[in-house]
């Protein structure tokens, strides 16, 4: 089965017309003033510059997107009698939670306030 398919590729490439139109390349594109080539780069360099430039200040003013301080203010559901302690699910995700007053049962919707490592702190939602 190998030798047939090595067969068949060198039969191929053999085949094939390389020095085709397709594949040639004509030796003027290569020719002409370099000042032309060196402004043609300096003004892609600068364009680059710009744009890292831009995207760089930018960044710091955007949202957060992920992370634990994207949880804060999100809304969880109870699994679990929060008495004080016990599991909310956050977006698809189980997470031990620490209720900071009172009491939920389980289908209750409380707010995180707080992402302490691998726990949230959240209060009853009104």
């Amino acid at each position: 089965m190998l030798e047939q398919l090595v067969e068949f590729f060198q039969s191929w490439f053999a085949n094939t017309n390389l020095g085709s139109p397709l594949f040639q390349i004509d030796s003027s594109w290569f020719q002409g003033d370099p000042l032309r080539l060196i402004i043609l780069i300096v003004i892609a360099i600068a364009a680059l510059l710009a744009l890292a430039i831009i995207w760089g200040t930018r960044a710091p003013r955007r949202k957060i997107l992920a992370g634990k301080e994207d949880l804060i203010g999100k809304i969880a559901e109870v699994k679990t009698v929060l008495k004080p302690k016990g599991i909310v699910l956050i977006q698809g995700e189980l997470w031990t939670a620490i209720l900071e007053a009172g009491r939920a049962v389980p289908g209750d919707t409380v707010v995180i306030t707080k992402v302490d490592h691998l726990s949230v702190s959240v209060t009853k939602n009104k």
